[in-house]
């Protein structure tokens, strides 16, 4: 007897339909799995014979052929065991098929029959959404995650015996609701706040124009000026996520199996600091088949390399198109896979090998060609792509003791959201720009034009201060996010005066 019970797998960040069909045939006892499986597919024979078998289910003890289609897509992981189990227990006529056309069923089987969750539930119910299906039957712990796409009856199942029950119409099961509003609002709260913070007031400035406009910034200062502690905070000040933002970075996350345990939605802007160790491949993403790498969980929020230096040399240098384009491209032989990577690049370095070079408290022990090689370390057109270069330094005694808080994250993030709704309308007709960051030479032309002052201040620092050509470009989107946040349409001298500072790597500032 043959059935079809209908599963999914994802490709990417997206969602396709898998048909598992089983035939069961009245001849000598045999299992045969055909269509690209994995060994994790492969080895679901085992665990859905003893999940069978413990449940108190009749086990069909004849020969047994189950198709995986499309045959020519690898299928890989264990959300099938529940399907192909469902699968052949319709064959062997203990399940009701009239039931199977209209769900699409996920779940790892324990060897005692229970549930166990799945990775990409959220995209496999936006996808099977698409297609009309009426609902999704998976592990109980996914039901929130699956929940969140309106329109579909999600119901979460403890085991193989509940599952069962409900397609035979044994067992009445309610649907999974939950509120997405209030969902949304509750996860929405960022543990760290930047009042923790004290002292450190121009580098605070420095990442509140970096938010404003969306600007990749770097950090340099001795160990202890609280580079990571203000890094870890930044999250807290960037505009809220929007429910599209949340429901893209919340797949990503599905994908890759980072969603906590009854959660369902990625609510806040994710924060990702890889150890300097790291492979090129966990940063891009990679895998026989691609699953998402830091960049990727960095999407919509902020990707932080401390020590950048301590990147090898490759690593570093894989980032450069994921900049440029915010996303990135994973190619095998048989497959071509984008994965969207728009985040904000936050680093932070010491000034020299030993990190006090600068520093009036402590004596730098390295030599200038020291000094020198360890800057060197960082390629060009890797700097090229960081518009805020801020030193950090070592924070006052006196400014420890300091039992004021600072200035809330609630207040910085005001202004940075205001900021960027002026660039939202500055930004309705240009496709692709929603952030100063984002504009190129055509749009720097149109939106940062400058006076005379503001020309002949720039012109001198860039004679005077030794500012590299690159570094003409990228003060005007700076000067005109500086522009932004105090309301005001030209860009005045002072707001030039202000972006100038922020390069001081352009300056040479370590080499002389």
């Amino acid at each position: 007897m043959l059935s079809v019970v209908l599963s999914s797998a994802t490709y990417g960040i997206n969602a396709y339909l898998i048909e598992i069909e089983t035939n069961i045939e009245n001849t000598v006892p045999n299992f045969f799995m055909v269509g690209l499986p994995d060994n994790a597919v492969k080895e679901s024979r085992e665990r859905v014979a003893t999940a069978i078998k413990n449940s108190g289910l009749a086990y069909p003890n004849k020969r047994i052929t189950i198709n995986l289609a499309p045959a020519d897509v690898k299928k890989e992981g264990s959300a099938h065991d529940l399907p192909i189990a469902v699968g052949m227990l319709a064959s062997s006529g203990q399940v009701r098929e009239d039931m199977l056309k209209d769900f699409i069923i996920l779940g790892e089987l324990a060897l005692d029959g229970s549930l166990r969750p799945v990775h990409g539930v959220l995209p496999i119910s936006v996808e099977i959404k698409k297609k009309g299906f009426r609902g999704i039957i998976l592990p109980k712990e996914n039901a929130r995650e699956g929940a969140m796409v309106e329109g579909l009856e999600v119901y979460g199942m403890e085991n193989l015996n509940e599952t069962i029950a409900f397609l035979n119409g044994d067992l009445s099961v309610a649907p999974m609701k939950i509120d997405l509003n209030e969902i949304f609002s509750v996860e929405r709260k960022y543990p760290l706040d930047f009042s923790d913070v004290k002292g450190q007031e121009n580098v605070k400035r420095a990442l509140e124009v970096a938010a404003a406009g969306g600007h990749n910034i770097i950090m340099i200062g001795p160990p202890g000026s609280g580079k990571t502690m203000l890094a870890r905070r930044l999250p807290s000040i960037l505009p809220p996520l929007t429910f599209e933002e949340s429901i893209e970075t919340t797949k990503i996350h599905s994908v890759a199996g980072l969603l906590l345990p009854n959660s369902a939605l990625v609510a806040t802007r994710p924060f990702r600091s890889p150890h300097h160790t790291i492979s090129d491949s966990a940063l891009v993403g990679g895998g026989t088949i691609p699953r998402p790498g830091e960049i990727s969980l960095s999407h919509h929020g902020v990707l932080f390399l401390d020590e950048l230096p301590e990147f090898a040399r490759n690593v570093l240098e894989v980032l450069r198109q994921p900049l440029e384009d915010g996303r990135v491209t994973i190619s095998r032989s048989k497959m071509s896979l984008d994965f969207p990577a728009n985040f904000m690049l936050v680093c932070a370095m010491n000034p020299c090998p030993c990190g006090n070079y600068g520093n009036p408290n402590h004596e730098c022990t390295c030599s200038p060609v020291q000094i020198q090689k360890y800057m060197a370390k960082i390629s060009g057109p890797l700097l090229d792509r960081i518009d805020i270069h801020i030193e950090v330094p070592a924070v006052k005694v006196a400014e420890l003791g300091q039992k004021r808080p600072g200035e809330s994250s609630d207040a910085i993030r005001h202004r940075v959201v205001y900021a960027r709704e002026g660039q939202s309308k500055r930004f309705a007709n240009s496709s692709g720009l929603f952030a100063n960051a984002d504009m190129q030479s055509k749009e720097i032309r149109e939106f940062c034009r400058i006076d005379s002052d503001g020309e002949g201040l720039l012109k001198m620092a860039m004679t005077k201060l030794g500012l590299s050509a690159r570094a003409y470009d990228r003060i005007l989107k700076v000067a005109r996010t500086i522009a932004d946040l105090g309301g005001n349409e030209e860009i005045r001298p002072e707001h030039l005066g202000e972006a100038i500072q922020y390069r001081s790597l352009d300056r040479n500032l370590w080499m002389n």
